[in-house]
């Protein structure tokens, strides 16, 4: 059975091709004479270009809210859908996806590379082929990201290398599938088709920020960034501790009495936010700090973003705080 599929180029290194050694925009409508082998992806594909395609270090609200229009607007002619992303906020747009396409049951891969098409060595032709190839397999049904032979949960993921091929990692979660000779899907890992109403939700928040716990950190700064959004991610050591000065906590304290809402996540790449194990995160527990558990700080931050814009008052946002939406977290 031949699907259809679309592929939503953002910009980025993906999107570009050196001729004469310099580096100008790929012309997708060339796709299959540049890529010969999709013909036998067993799928019909079509383009779309964003209104202003991007580097990805320039992505926000605007270019996500126009991605999940095209998904909507594009959902019912499509059988999946692979976006062509700049590698450097991937992560972040695939988890805000996750978020804003609720009860989606039709794959969508993120996928860029770190060479330009056209260049000796690229990774754009393997990670663009096979991310058309799992969008046509029927087999995924969430939002993904694909590089270099791994396809990750698209809110488990983090860029972690700036120079290899293999520059993303998920360190809480396992890989959803393995390219090699043939592609294998790990089915016990992947999110069952949802069978209720697929919606999109296009209002998000920027009211959020990000407050990295470091050992001497002046209580100005933390006074700074707390008051400076309603949303506060806080990145701390180990297992969620803090120091436990008192100034500290009282700020905390303070801010949530405020209404702020502050997410405990780990600045360790793998394992959970375990609040209360050691006494310098039972302080940050008894003040109102809710605990991030293993997400990644993509993940909650958009999560946050998300749930600030859709949620009538605090009390509901924080109760969804805690509770898996999108297979983000594990409990």
């Amino acid at each position: 059975m031949i699907r259809n599929i679309l592929l939503i180029y953002t910009g980025g290194t993906i999107g570009m091709i050196k001729n004469n050694n310099t580096l100008s925009p790929f012309n997708f409508d060339k796709l299959h004479s540049a890529f010969p082998e999709l013909k036998d992806c067993g799928s019909s594909l079509s383009h779309i270009t964003i209104s202003k395609p991007i580097d990805s270090s320039n992505m926000n609200i605007d270019q996500w809210i126009e991605l999940a229009n095209s998904i909507n607007k594009n959902y019912n002619q499509y059988d999946g859908f692979v976006i062509l992303h700049g590698s450097d906020t991937m992560a972040y747009t695939a988890s805000m996806l996750s978020f804003m396409l609720e009860n989606i049951s039709k794959p969508v891969i993120l996928t860029g590379s770190q060479l330009p098409i056209g260049i000796k060595r690229t990774d754009a032709k393997e990670n663009l082929i096979t991310s058309i190839e799992i969008a046509a397999s029927n087999i995924i049904k969430e939002v993904c990201v694909y590089f270099e032979y791994k396809l990750y949960r698209g809110n488990r993921v983090v860029k972690i290398n700036a120079d290899n091929f293999d520059a993303f990692q998920s360190p809480n979660y396992p890989i959803l599938a393995q390219a090699g000779v043939k592609i294998k899907y790990k089915k016990q890992y992947l999110s069952p088709q949802s069978s209720a109403t697929f919606n999109v939700h296009t209002k998000i928040s920027n009211d959020v920020a990000i407050l990295k716990i470091f050992p001497s950190i002046k209580k100005e700064v933390v006074i700074a960034i707390l008051n400076s959004a309603t949303g506060i991610i806080l990145e701390t050591f180990g297992s969620g501790n803090a120091t436990t000065e008192g100034w500290f906590i009282l700020e905390l304290e303070k801010g949530i009495k405020k209404g702020k809402i502050i997410i405990n996540i780990s600045q360790c790449l793998s394992g959970s936010v375990n609040q209360g194990h050691y006494q310098t995160s039972k302080s940050l527990e008894k003040s109102g700090v809710l605990s991030g558990h293993d997400m990644t700080t993509e993940a909650a931050l958009t999560k946050l973003m998300f749930l600030l814009a859709n949620k009538s008052n605090n009390i509901s946002v924080r109760e969804k705080i805690e509770i898996n939406l999108r297979g983000e977290m594990t409990i």
